[in-house]
């Protein structure tokens, strides 16, 4: 294959003592000519590429086809009144709705009536304590950069707006609705939480909190059900722990809340929640790295003064609860959700006691999502439930009877390929054991075409969801299989821990161990094994593809990090040197070099086929990344194999029209398929 001309250029600098080649710095400028032209070769390669790809069409149908099950979200209550999000098969986005108790639900917010292009994306929303007012964000072409608006809920009309670089605020209402706190980044990056009265002027906003913070900090924010508490929270990065603080707005002005501490620099993570009991709730890390929860008094939050009400479970991770004590219950419950090897439970606790009654009945072994329950309390708690198989539904539990029933189904169906799930153990390179989870059709025989999913950062863990993605592939005739590597969440705060830093090395060692595992048990062979990531999981396939070339046929590289020693001058880079540190630290810059896929691609090396995807209006991670490594690996292999560029404009990193998602994942199972064996039929 020839490829576009890349010049590699003399650039070298002495870094800490370590001499740090960069010869395709100058695909760092998007907007110089010469990186313009060699981007719109590498498009029209690509895309000579993708027609020829065999089963491509099919592909694009299918995804399609699996894809039609819509999507809908657990109801956030005020009062009688319910908010949820729902995507109906053939919609590129979803719509949020709102209903009373008895009346047809009413579209809110719907991206496509604001452009019917798809170019905008709903990023987040918050009505206010009585449901009169919903403050929501939108961004536009994927830069998530969001802008804020507020609109009447009873009429619809936009009261409030836009308000710019709020990019995920969470939004803590005050009673009454006229006024909220929120997080705005100021014109030069660092964010700050303001007081925003509704209708005022954003240039009016008082500035409440963050001043004198480091540049990278996250905040967090939140009212009680009545609006008396404020909590706030600061995390400099993602080391693991926050800073909480605590106010009480019944003894202050709001735009100037006397803030308590309730935890400073101590290494955890806590989420506070003051209850309609009026007990302050703590769902923390601190001392626990799986989590407890712990309860306070609110005018004694420091951490002297918590008691334990659920205690860490030494195998399962918690990741949330909700009260439920309405009069109807004999005695009033504590549910909390844990993910037991990345398969989720909810348990059943007596809310004064935390003594352990039972469980939740659930559909199956998935994952589960959004509990939530009427603020105010009551006898019922509604959660998403899926699983590899099984679309996303809401589910209802009647605490009364104990009974877990259908609250509203998937809005679409799909013809189900028949899979079966096997769980797997490899064992890294350290001894630790690393699970995967294996799809399969049912007594395939012989190794197969396989892809190998990871991502293993910031502690998000890889639970088992629906994916057409995968199930596609399955049908065809192939292997899915998931790691849960160090660096995510799968197993609590210590696994995180255990792969970022000095010690992000292990993701990458368990990763090449699942890959391993997976041809010693016959499921593939090194010929038929892709493996696919995005985000932090494109720097895991990156590592591991220059660490391993031989393990592998192809990869895919989905808006990848893979310049670790730049990759803090671009997107959000700055914001994740608590993940993977800082080359302006001598010491952390070896750890950079140590793995960096850029700066380990070797001339000579039969590197396996590769295709890196990328999106013009990705605002997290750079897609300089993608075009620097793809440059030195088209230079460098000598396998024969294609290593190609996808680059897609008008969208990005996160959220995008379904027509969209659904042809790159085609385009990627095309390109493995094609590289691993798979024989994909044409069109029908």
């Amino acid at each position: 294959m020839r490829y576009p001309a890349a010049p590699r250029q003399p650039i070298a600098e002495v870094l800490h003592g370590h001499l740090v080649q960069d010869p395709y710095r100058w695909l760092e400028e998007p907007s110089s000519g010469q990186t313009r032209r060699w981007q719109n070769e590498q498009d029209e390669l690509w895309q000579r590429h993708a027609a020829q790809l065999p089963g491509r069409q099919r592909l694009h149908a299918r995804v399609a086809e699996l894809s039609a099950v819509g999507l809908v979200t657990p109801p956030t209550w005020r009062g009688e009144r319910r908010f949820f999000a729902r995507q109906e098969p053939a919609a590129e986005h979803p719509v949020l709705f709102t209903a009373l108790a008895g009346q047809p639900a009413q579209p809110l917010v719907d991206p496509a009536a604001l452009d019917p292009g798809g170019l905008v994306t709903l990023d987040h929303w918050q009505p206010d304590l009585d449901g009169r007012r919903l403050a929501y964000q939108l961004s536009r072409r994927g830069d998530e950069r969001s802008e804020l608006y507020v609109l009447d809920v009873a009429t619809g009309r936009v009261l409030d707006g836009p308000i710019d670089r709020c990019r995920y605020s969470p939004v803590a209402w005050l009673p009454g609705g006229d006024a909220f706190y929120y997080v705005r980044a100021l014109p030069e990056g660092p964010r700050r939480v303001y007081l925003h009265r509704v209708g005022a002027p954003d240039s009016t906003d008082v500035p409440i909190f963050g001043a004198g913070r480091a540049d990278t900090t996250s905040y967090g924010l939140a009212t009680s059900h009545d609006g008396r508490w404020l909590t706030v929270s600061a995390s400099p990065g993602t080391g693991g722990g926050n800073d909480v603080w605590l106010a009480d707005l019944a003894a202050a002005w709001p735009d100037a809340p006397r803030l308590r501490p309730v935890q400073e620099s101590l290494d955890g993570a806590t989420a506070p929640n003051v209850g309609p009991d009026g007990r302050m709730y703590l769902l923390t890390t601190l001392g626990a790295p799986r989590g407890r929860l712990c309860v306070a008094d609110p005018e004694r939050p420091q951490p002297d003064s918590w008691r334990e009400l659920v205690e860490q479970d030494p195998e399962a991770v918690l990741g949330g609860f909700t009260v439920l004590d309405g009069p109807e219950l004999e005695r009033p419950v504590l549910l909390v959700v844990r993910m037991r090897h990345a398969v989720g439970e909810i348990g059943v606790h007596d809310l004064v006691t935390g003594e352990p009654l039972g469980q939740v009945p659930l559909p199956g072994h998935g994952s589960i999502g959004s509990l939530t329950a009427r603020p105010a309390g009551g006898h019922e708690a509604w959660f998403s439930y899926t699983d590899s198989v099984t679309p996303r539904a809401v589910y209802r539990y009647d605490a009364r009877s104990g009974r877990t029933t259908l609250w509203e189904p998937a809005p679409g169906a799909a013809e189900m390929p028949r899979v079966q799930s096997h769980q797997v153990t490899a064992e890294s390179a350290d001894g630790t054991p690393v699970r995967l989870v294996v799809l399969a059709r049912p007594a395939a025989p012989g190794p197969r075409p396989t892809i190998l999913y990871g991502y293993g950062g910031f502690g998000i863990p890889l639970t088992p969801s629906y994916s057409s993605y995968a199930l596609a592939w399955v049908e065809a005739g192939g292997v899915f299989a998931v790691a849960g590597v160090r660096g995510g969440g799968e197993q609590g705060e210590r696994w995180h821990r255990d792969g970022k830093l000095d010690r992000k090395q292990n993701s990458v060692d368990d990763f090449v161990a699942a890959a391993e595992r997976l041809v010693a048990d016959g499921w593939t062979t090194p010929g038929q094994l892709g493996i696919c990531g995005e985000s932090n999981g494109g720097l895991l396939v990156g590592a591991a593809l220059t660490q391993r070339p031989e393990l592998f046929a192809a990869a895919v590289c989905s808006a990848p990090l893979l310049d670790m020693v730049r990759y803090e001058r671009f997107g959000l880079g700055a914001t994740w040197r608590g993940e993977y540190g800082s080359a302006g630290d001598p010491e952390q810059l070896g750890w950079l070099l140590g793995y960096s896929p850029y700066h380990r691609v070797r001339d000579g090396v039969p590197y396996p086929a590769v295709l890196f995807t990328v999106f013009g209006g990705d605002s997290r991670v750079d897609p300089l990344h993608a075009r620097k490594m793809c440059a030195a690996l088209q230079h460098a292999t000598t396998s024969g194999r294609p290593v190609l560029l996808r680059a897609e404009q008008d969208v990005g990193h996160g959220r995008r029209a379904a027509s969209r998602a659904n042809a790159l994942a085609a385009d990627m199972l095309a390109f493995l398929a094609a590289q691993t064996g798979l024989e994909l039929p044409e069109c029908d």
